[in-house]
């Protein structure tokens, strides 16, 4: 075990956009002696991680970055998994990030000692570091999750997970079967299905699936962009409000602003009509919850691999696993040579959070959020849990792009450490009536959102918990979270 008295201003667990982010707020706000300490071999987070046939954002790249360091040489205008690698590669090194960086290094837990006024963080090899302030950035869909199916264990041939793509496997000519038709499967699918002998995939939810209005970025308008970044903002202001309407008017507000709502679902029934000729195939594909329950996904290509016989739609529940194929509740087998799952991720019961972190008193976080329910005081942070930022963190997530969330977040550490620095504090810590408040008012917003009004049952969306709350996403604007992280009043902290 490698101890060090040596007390850094931060550890960082994550090198992802947010662990990123925080980190250049904390530079912004005087703050140099970072550690980051990432479980991957390099930086980037899921565009680091992820990396199968197809990969690309699934919102509008303008949209997808940081607004103080526009990207204006994406190439297309959903761009591809490796552009937003090499644009993480490019934010770590302009902004001298990675210095901080430690790869290899997993996280077993952080325990705060009330009377040093420090963390102390544990890596899985013994290593303890201490710093004065804790950022987890450890991501929403960070912990891959495995399909539950008897007899998985027994299968013989190739397994894939999509989160742990094999890129020197070669599916040509292979029997395939793939578990799941989230938007990782809507993306992956088209890209592999003309390369097998035969390709099933098994559905047990619809995806809402419209349109991706998808094109190469001239030449000329990155050149304009380069030139002239206000051009670059004002499409990225377009491209952020209509996201805007559908999360706010289409999700939040599905009770009361129904028609929003309805112009997304009908745009996919649409699409899906004009796609799939067969009456009984788009039944099976259409989905029989409300639009918003679950996140939805745009494609040209998916809804065209089932149409043309490239791949065989199965939504008979599977039975179980041999070590040859599957076998579904009607007793069918279809033999395969390879496994592949596309199954997204466990958020509630391993991801949040994704390590062991004991604050003042003993108060483990994941087994107060499990008891008492998840919450958090504008997303942000927690009471119990002192000089700690928890950048993936329940009714945080704002809007459709990630960077709207670390960005207010941002907002929200800058005016919290310059409040510290003013009254030379050692510590925050967000207090139990903010915290009470900001949750009464989360909750009752999400009275009139599609959650609570529409028809969600069916969806088994990762929004929901086992108990059927839904914590992830913040129930206001994007307006009002970036309005609140720079307004929020002091007094909501006990600076000490």
């Amino acid at each position: 075990m490698t101890n060090t008295t040596t007390i850094h201003d931060a550890v960082i667990v994550g090198a992802g956009f947010g662990g990123m982010g925080a980190a250049i707020q904390l530079q912004r706000s005087g703050y140099s002696d970072i550690v980051i300490l990432e479980r991957e071999d390099d930086l980037g987070g899921t565009w680091h991680v992820n990396h199968y046939p197809g990969l690309a954002v699934d919102i509008p790249s303008p949209t997808y970055s940081y607004s103080f360091e526009p990207n204006p040489y994406w190439t297309r205008l959903f761009a591809p998994g490796a552009e937003l690698k090499a644009y993480a590669t490019h934010v770590a090194e302009k902004y001298d990030l990675t210095r901080y960086m430690r790869f290899n290094q997993t996280v077993e837990s952080a325990a705060w000692d009330e009377q040093a006024k420090h963390w102390t963080v544990r890596t899985t090899t013994g290593e303890e570091i201490r710093a004065t302030f804790l950022a987890t950035a450890t991501g929403f869909l960070s912990q891959p999750k495995m399909p539950d199916i008897d007899g998985i264990e027994s299968f013989e041939g190739k397994v894939i997970h999509t989160a742990a793509w094999d890129d020197e496997y070669d599916l040509e000519g292979k029997r395939v079967a793939l578990i799941g038709t989230g938007a990782t499967a809507v993306q992956l699918i088209p890209t592999i299905a003309d390369k097998l002998k035969e390709f099933t995939v098994y559905q047990r939810t619809a995806i809402w699936v419209s349109p991706k209005m998808d094109t190469a970025i001239p030449t000329f308008a990155k050149s304009l962009f380069a030139r002239l970044p206000l051009s670059q903002r004002a499409v990225r202001l377009g491209g952020t409000s209509i996201l805007e309407l559908l999360m706010v008017a289409g999700v939040l507000h599905y009770g009361s602003i129904p028609a929003a709502n309805k112009i997304g679902e009908t745009l996919c029934r649409a699409h899906l009509r004009r796609e799939i000729k067969d009456k009984e195939l788009r039944r099976k594909l259409t989905p029989d919850y409300s639009f918003g329950c679950k996140r939805p996904t745009f494609s040209n290509t998916f809804y065209k691999t089932f149409d043309s016989g490239q791949a065989r739609l199965e939504t008979t529940p599977i039975d179980h696993i041999e070590k040859d194929g599957i076998v579904t509740t009607d007793g069918n087998k279809v033999e395969i040579d390879v496994l592949i799952c596309a199954t997204g991720f466990d958020i509630w019961e391993t991801n949040f959070p994704a390590l062991t972190i004991i604050g003042r008193n003993g108060k483990d976080l994941g087994q107060t959020w499990r008891t008492d329910g998840f919450q958090s005081y504008e997303g942000i942070a927690m009471p119990g849990f002192p000089n700690f930022f928890s950048l993936n963190s329940p009714f945080s997530y704002s809007g459709l792009s990630y960077f709207t969330t670390v960005e207010s977040q941002m907002k929200h550490m800058a005016r919290l450490l310059e409040a510290m620095d003013k009254k030379g504090a050692r510590s925050f810590e967000a207090t139990e009536e903010a915290t009470a408040e900001f949750m009464e008012r989360m909750l009752n917003n999400l009275d009139d959102s599609v959650f609570r009004q529409g028809s969600c049952s069916t969806s088994r969306s990762y929004y929901f918990t086992k108990k059927g709350e839904t914590p992830l996403l913040r129930a206001t604007s994007t307006i009002n979270a970036f309005r609140e992280a720079g307004s929020f009043p002091i007094s909501d902290y006990e600076l000490v």
